[in-house]
């Protein structure tokens, strides 16, 4: 599957976009920064809460341009994944040594039981499991193709640190912890489909990991207290 998002990102690599990527909700727009966020090299060795949580064989979930995976692929067999077809061909075509599409919320048709020593997914797109009980199917999949002892990272928005006018799409909703976001990409006038991502604290999720294998056991926040990575172990 293709979308704006994907050919936005693979036209940056291939030196033609000529665009800007737009995320969009109702009249709110804001310039979706492809280069810093996909394209930045990373140094494992300058994130040791990262990298000392993670080993091989490690499953990279939405692994937008790859950078994650060129890294760790260096120190253990990664598999790095994505839903979108322009995403795969770039993160390939980048050097990564084994892309595919897979959708993160269909595990289990893509991979055998404890096939994985870690799993990563930066970039909260977790969220868009969509709900609560989303969240835990998700878990509960990764946990099956994860080994009894793996670890697995993920990042989200903590709502109740989040200014409301300061996130595009952000909507509130009942419940301790939670919030929603929603908008749509759009690239050289294509629009994408409206994506609805669940915010959750991590209090939520520690809610979350009951009943699915995981539990939480760190979170590193980032300086504004909004965007934080938390870490899993099996349990």
């Amino acid at each position: 599957m293709s979308d704006p998002f994907g050919r936005a990102v693979r036209d940056h690599h291939e030196g033609t976009r000529e665009s800007a990527l737009l995320q969009r909700d109702g009249p709110e727009t804001l310039e979706h920064p492809i280069e810093a966020f996909y394209f930045d090299d990373f140094a494992p060795e300058e994130d040791p809460w990262l990298t000392d949580a993670l080993s091989g064989p490690l499953l990279d979930l939405g692994c937008g341009a790859g950078h994650h995976a060129l890294a760790f692929q260096e120190q253990f067999e990664t598999i790095a994944t994505d839903v979108d077809d322009d995403l795969v061909a770039v993160v390939s075509d980048r050097g990564v040594e084994d892309a595919r599409v897979v959708d993160m919320f269909a595990l289990r048709d893509s991979f055998e039981r404890d096939r994985f020593g870690s799993a990563l997914t930066i970039g909260t797109q977790v969220g868009l499991a969509g709900s609560m009980a989303g969240l835990r199917l998700f878990l509960d999949d990764l946990a099956f193709v994860t080994t009894p002892d793996a670890t697995a990272v993920l990042d989200s928005y903590d709502p109740a640190n989040v200014d409301p006018d300061g996130l595009l799409g952000y909507r509130s909703r009942p419940g301790r912890g939670l919030a929603h976001r929603v908008f749509h990409f759009e690239y050289e006038g294509t629009v994408g489909p409206t994506l609805l991502f669940l915010l959750f604290g991590p209090d939520r999720l520690r809610d979350a990991t009951v009943g699915t294998g995981w539990r939480l056991d760190d979170v590193d926040r980032g300086d504004d207290g909004v965007h934080y990575r938390a870490r899993l172990e099996r349990r």
